[in-house]
């Protein structure tokens, strides 16, 4: 039986196992990915919501960069001696946010381009 794991807005404590096996292509990867978007896809989401987003934008904002994330592969240069996961964590959601703004305000401006999240609000400092 898998485990439940219960929303909550604050960042759990990092079980840097479970993020240097998600980063690895190995057998446990899949289900250590898995367990890391279960585990924080909250406190991502609750981080969006402070920030002035609605319910459904914020939503669609953390589908949005876990899936870039993932993509990207930004867990395989990881070392846990070069800082908190959490930290990381914020700094490339910080990042995507910032990214999907700059997106917004340049459909706005007709710049062109396609984007898919007109809705992200200005940052808060």
């Amino acid at each position: 039986m898998s485990e439940q794991i219960t929303p909550s807005p604050t960042f759990a404590t990092t079980h840097w196992s479970v993020v240097l096996s998600a980063g690895r292509d190995s057998s446990g990867a899949r289900e250590s990915l898995e367990l890391l978007c279960q585990t924080y896809w909250y406190p991502l989401y609750a981080y969006i919501r402070r920030r002035g987003q609605d319910a459904h934008a914020a939503q669609d904002l953390t589908q949005e960069f876990f899936t870039r994330f993932l993509e990207s592969r930004a867990l395989r240069g990881l070392d846990r001696e070069r800082g908190r996961f959490r930290a990381f964590l914020l700094a490339a959601m910080n990042h995507f946010l910032a990214s999907e703004w700059n997106r917004a305000q340049s459909l706005k401006r007709g710049d062109g381009g396609i984007g898919r999240c007109s809705a992200v609000k200005s940052p808060r400092p």
